[in-house]
């Protein structure tokens, strides 16, 4: 049986607005990739140790309140302190041009802006993890 790829989906923050990660998800889910969505209002702590004990290959982050500077890097520094930084980090929401490069210099692998079709996000995570 071909190994799937394993994605944690989730909502940091006091964040209340999930169409958007829905409809990833959703997109991710049709596209065979095995998806655990988290739920709203997820710790950083919370999410870092469901990525540990379900064993994924990446974490999805989607943020639309503006917190992501202090959330996505203490996402990143939690992976690096549980020895889990093989993880790989991208994120989506309504993040500034002017913070992109700041998080992707910190490890968020990528980010996906309102408006980018789904099929950059698959292709994307298809292409940068490796299953072997």
């Amino acid at each position: 049986m071909e190994k799937k790829i394993r994605v944690l989906m989730a909502k940091p923050g006091l964040d209340g607005h999930d169409r958007g990660v829905k409809v990833v998800s959703r997109a991710l889910r049709d596209a065979g990739f095995e998806v655990i969505y988290t739920g709203l209002r997820q710790t950083p702590e919370q999410i870092v140790n469901a990525a540990i004990e379900e064993d994924v290959d990446a974490i999805g982050l989607s943020l639309l309140s503006g917190a992501h500077n202090t959330l996505f890097l203490r996402v990143i520094e939690l992976l690096k302190e549980q020895d889990a930084a093989d993880i790989l980090v991208f994120a989506g929401g309504v993040i500034p041009e002017t913070d992109i490069p700041g998080l992707l210099e910190a490890g968020v692998s990528a980010i996906f802006t309102p408006g980018t079709p789904t099929s950059e996000t698959i292709d994307f995570l298809r292409e940068n993890i490796d299953l072997n």
